[in-house]
């Protein structure tokens, strides 16, 4: 019997830094061309980065200009927006047991 994944709507700063690594190995290029939206249960239209773990699927609550800021202030990104390749490869490195990561880097990686 599969079961659905829990779902969860966090803010990027209140999620775990070791989720936040995998959210860059996942969006290497940053997050605003990625954002989708969604009414929330108050009916309030709300944007979020959609990133899923074996266990949970997480809505990361964000407005195009708050994804935009994230990278511009985040030392992990160069100048151009674009995850650094040092910084890559230690993550790779750092999560590479985890499967679910290698589907979604794939993705999205030669957008």
């Amino acid at each position: 019997m599969k079961t659905e994944k829990i779902r969860v709507i966090k803010d990027f700063e209140k999620l775990s830094e070791e989720l936040q690594e995998q959210i860059k190995l996942v969006y290497p290029h940053g997050f605003s061309k990625y954002l989708i939206t969604f009414t929330d249960k108050e009916g309030n239209l709300v944007s979020a980065l959609p990133f899923e773990t074996d266990e949970k699927y997480y809505l990361v609550r964000m407005t195009r200009v708050e994804a935009k800021e994230i990278i511009n202030l985040d030392e992990d990104y160069d100048e151009d927006g674009e995850l650094k390749d040092e910084t890559r490869e230690e993550y790779e490195d750092k999560y590479s047991d985890l499967d679910y990561l290698s589907d979604h880097i794939d993705e999205n990686d030669n957008e």
